[in-house]
């Protein structure tokens, strides 16, 4: 099966982690892929050891020149599907498509990683009818689509995966040093993009409870995002700059992982959110929201423990609930890695995503 992938985004987030791992778990399964990606990208530095690369990318969601040389490439590797990761990679795959005199398009696949609704303009919807099929990274993102009127046939879950031999092959991060902080204190971790749905301001609403009850806790938050100024300011309204650190971007994200004593997912909407999946995968108990696909990962009381979305009293509560229970923190880390073993494998999800490829290929074009 040759399938060509392509992902348009400049910077690294789990959409662009999650097409790596599919590209080289395919490579790894015996299948060709050929991705197109931004020239300038995160994706497309990292994804240069051996895989085949083709730098392009729209400047604009309609930019006919993009789409011309796409479909220039298209006819000249024929490859057997054709997958888009990112809203503007389908808008320039239906355009490419759109543009070949070929009798025979190979059929276009749709990654749908986010739980929002479709959008209703004209744009929009030619777009998305273009698309054979969804490949959903949720059960909960495929509910959304079939609600905004996408057909059962075209909507199928695969649910994301990563490489947990190489989270356990990750060493710990020296938290307590690079951070300074103290030397036993235990820490409560968060890794997502400083952005209003991953709601980083009511895990910090949390924490200002928590540490009333354990005033060694610290709180580090991974990631940057337009939401760094107002969550800085947050932090010192509730006097807590010596508890909760915005550690920024970091690469080293599965060895943060591993110091963790416990993640917390405070996200109001979430598709999946793969972070989930790296900290059961380092055995850490999590405390997740039910947005989402987020208790499709998370197993209330057995991996973790689930909150509804804004709210800080639940949230704190099963923080110290954990933090005060080492017992408790093992066996819930422990079932963590159980479950996303038996259900969260790359190799599971490269397996799952061949499946919906030889489907549309067999029956390409069918929307019913």
């Amino acid at each position: 099966m040759f399938s060509l992938h392509i992902d348009t985004a400049r910077t690294w987030r789990g959409g662009q982690n999650q097409v790596l791992v599919t590209l080289m778990g395919l490579r790894a399964a015996g299948h060709r892929t050929l991705l197109v990606a931004h020239s300038a990208g995160e994706l497309r530095q990292r994804a240069q050891e051996g895989l085949d690369l083709v730098p392009l990318a729209p400047k604009t969601e309609m930019d006919l020149a993009a789409a011309w040389r796409l479909s220039r490439v298209i006819k000249q590797v024929k490859p057997d599907v054709v997958h888009a990761h990112d809203p503007h990679g389908v808008a320039m795959a239906a355009l490419a498509l759109s543009m070949s005199t070929e009798l025979a398009k190979p059929p276009l696949v749709a990654a749908r990683r986010v739980d929002f609704h479709l959008k209703g303009t004209s744009l929009s919807r030619w777009k998305y009818r273009q698309v054979d099929c969804f490949i959903c990274a949720s059960e909960a993102i495929r509910r959304m689509l079939v609600a905004d009127g996408v057909t059962e046939a075209r909507a199928v879950t695969v649910h994301e995966g990563i490489d947990v031999g190489r989270v356990q092959s990750a060493a710990p991060a020296r938290l307590h040093e690079d951070l300074w902080l103290p030397h036993q204190a235990p820490v409560v971790g968060n890794v997502a993009a400083l952005v209003p749905h991953k709601g980083q301001r009511h895990l910090i609403e949390a924490a200002a409870l928590v540490v009333r009850q354990i005033p060694d806790a610290r709180f580090v938050i991974a990631g940057e995002g337009e939401l760094r100024a107002s969550l800085e300011r947050q932090i010192r309204e509730h006097h807590l700059e010596k508890h909760v650190l915005l550690a920024g971007f970091r690469p080293d994200v599965l060895s943060l992982h591993k110091a963790f004593d416990i993640f917390v997912m405070s996200s109001v909407t979430e598709g999946l959110g793969t972070s989930v999946l790296d900290a059961m995968a380092a055995a850490k108990p999590v405390v997740g929201t039910t947005a989402g696909g987020i208790p499709e990962m998370v197993v209330d009381g057995e991996t973790g423990f689930l909150v509804a979305p804004r709210d800080r009293e639940a949230m704190a509560s099963a923080i110290v609930r954990l933090l005060k229970d080492e017992p408790l923190r093992r066996r819930m880390g422990e079932a963590g890695l159980a479950r996303v073993r038996a259900r969260f494998s790359a190799e599971r999800m490269v397996q799952d995503t061949v499946r919906v490829y030889q489907r549309v290929a067999l029956h390409p074009h069918q929307t019913e």
